[in-house]
């Protein structure tokens, strides 16, 4: 059966235990490339990643990039979004559709 689990900061991750959700505390580079490749080996199908913690990996997350699983998506952290996730979904609707329905209008 597939699994769901979150990587970052302690504190940006604690509330997904109430969804039942597993939670990986990582803050250095290492560790969360350590979590990713270990989440993928034991068959997670989805993995939440912070924003500031896919900075640090982000070969690992390209490494999965074009898998069909795991899903790895990057969402904002505690200290809230410096816009890494909007451009994620962007990039995924660019490669599906071929051309940025997403665009910024400002």
């Amino acid at each position: 059966m597939y699994k769901v689990g979150v990587i970052g900061d302690k504190d940006s991750v604690m509330g997904f235990l109430a969804l039942g959700i597993d939670i990986f505390t990582a803050t250095e580079a290492d560790e969360i490339k350590k979590t990713i490749h270990k989440l993928v080996e034991n068959e997670y199908a989805i993995i939440y990643i912070t924003e500031k913690a896919s900075l640090l990996a982000q070969e690992s997350i390209a490494k999965y990039k074009d898998y069909q699983l795991p899903a790895i998506i990057v969402i904002p952290g505690i200290t809230g979004s410096i816009g890494l996730g909007m451009n994620e979904v962007r990039e995924s609707a660019k490669r599906a559709i071929g051309a940025d329905i997403l665009f910024n209008k400002d």
